[in-house]
């Protein structure tokens, strides 16, 4: 499993990093994490809010900050 964070950098972008990697080790699942933070990369999604998670290509959400709970019922 592959996650990927879109974000430029702002306390939500981060605070969501850290919500995928405390919901990865509550889970016990593993997957690669991966921040993107630069705009042409993030526009390949067609997110045009941050944050936003995309979890093997597939964006789950933009624009929100999604807890530990609600990121661990995606995958």
């Amino acid at each position: 499993m592959k996650i990927e964070v879109l974000g430029t950098g702002c306390a939500k972008c981060k605070t969501l990093y850290e919500n995928v990697k405390k919901a990865l080790e509550e889970s016990g699942k593993s997957a690669e994490v991966v921040k993107i933070e630069d705009i042409p990369s993030i526009m390949k999604y067609g997110v045009m809010s941050t944050p936003a998670l995309v979890i093997d290509g597939q964006v789950k959400f933009s624009g929100k900050l999604a807890s530990v709970a609600e990121i661990m019922g995606m995958f």
